[in-house]
């Protein structure tokens, strides 16, 4: 492990909210959390540090009360990269063996997934990870493991996923000035993935859709194997401000309201037209009166206008008729009320909401099962599960 006594660090630097995930793997591949930490952002713009003095300082107070939580001093994190600078594309690798009757080792597959990591790339851009998809052996298939296997050429589909070099040296700068150390990037919709998903749903094909606060993350899994992600930047910034804009709010209000869950609703046609919310806006005016039907109303435009972006995301991925596990939701996005019932109706595949709890070992704290922590929790358990294929260089 890159911490001490199988502890990781998660640090998910968000648009909204900056937070740390201290925890630790057991010997049965569970986790336990020893604590968290949270800090309003004020840095990040669409999932990209904007300015590094500000995401510094969010940085330290979110460390802070971690420690404080966990008795555990942070110096080492697995962080989360976003943004729609991500981009990602399908390349096929080749691999000439001088002996054919040897059989494939590991050492012939890392050579491979290297190789990749050696294509050329648009000036600016990184690559940050390469995913294997499938295997071939003499241009016979695979699988997902040809190691054992005897051949003259091995070849394989790679899922390459590539971001802005600025974008991640922003991160580790900004976690370098805060006094800690990166060991490892990690693509925030992998990690949310890898806490809100479990296997079944990856094998059986699913959609997972992280609602942030900057970006909307997709990413799409069948036969257990990552296929396509994408990042846009409409998510929950794109709400509040729509709410702000439409209602004539101040920005603080605007949040506290969308954050309300006796006043927001995915849905508004069962809501009441002469139903009134009571808001408190300017200081020193009276408090803004609004239809809660109308204001519904405009939460469901936002998020058609997401989930028509993740509907043509599906569309243009190919495997639009293989996700038998439907659309998981997760995210700060995906508490809004009736969330599942909009997804179901919208898009017409099966939805549930995604919590972050499949290998967490100590769920009689309620508080770490939202939906809110999933990229952070995901991030450790990534890091803990693939240790050395996220090391920062």
């Amino acid at each position: 492990m890159a911490e001490k006594n199988n502890i990781i660090v998660g640090l998910d630097i968000g648009t909204t909210k900056i937070s740390v995930i201290v925890a630790k793997k057991s010997e049965d591949g569970n986790f336990e959390i020893l604590g968290t930490g949270k800090s309003v952002s004020n840095g990040v713009m669409r999932g990209e540090v904007a300015n590094i003095d500000k995401t510094v300082e969010a940085i330290k107070s979110a460390v802070t009360e971690a420690e404080n939580n966990s008795s555990y001093e942070i110096t080492e994190v697995y962080a989360g990269i976003a943004g729609s600078h991500i981009k990602s594309m399908q390349h096929r690798g080749i691999l000439t063996r001088e002996n054919s009757q040897e059989e494939i080792t590991n050492r012939d597959v890392k050579h491979i997934i290297r190789d990749m990591h050696k294509l050329a790339m648009e000036p600016g851009m990184q690559i940050i990870h390469v995913i294997p998809q499938e295997y071939f052996v003499d241009g016979l298939p695979a699988g997902n493991d040809p190691v054992g296997m005897c051949g003259s050429r091995l070849e394989a589909d790679f899922h390459i996923i590539t971001g802005k070099t600025a974008a991640a040296h922003n991160i580790e700068r900004s976690i370098k000035k805060a006094g800690l150390k990166m060991v490892g990037l990690i693509l925030e919709p992998l990690a949310s993935a890898a806490s809100a998903l479990d296997p079944q749903e990856k094998e059986a094909g699913v959609v997972l859709v992280d609602i942030g606060g900057g970006t909307t993350d997709i990413a799409i899994f069948t036969d257990g194997i990552i296929r396509h992600t994408a990042i846009f930047p409409f998510a929950g910034e794109y709400i509040t401000q729509m709410i702000q804009n439409k209602l004539k709010l101040r920005y603080e209000a605007a949040k506290k309201l969308k954050e309300s869950p006796n006043a927001t609703c995915a849905m508004y046609k069962h809501i009441p037209e002469n139903k009134i919310l009571t808001v408190n806006n300017l200081t020193g005016l009276p408090p803004v009166q609004i239809q809660q039907r109308y204001y519904c109303r405009l939460i469901n435009a936002c998020l058609e206008q997401i989930f028509n972006q993740v509907k043509n995301e599906i569309a243009g991925s190919y495997y639009k008729n293989k996700l038998n596990a439907g659309i998981v939701v997760t995210g700060g996005g995906a508490m809004i009320p009736n969330m599942k019932n909009f997804v179901e109706q919208f898009t017409g595949y099966h939805a549930q909401i995604g919590l972050p709890i499949s290998r967490l070992a100590n769920l009689q704290d309620k508080s770490y099962a939202q939906t809110i922590y999933s990229t952070s929790i995901g991030l450790a358990l990534l890091a803990a599960d693939n240790e050395n294929d996220y090391i920062f260089e």
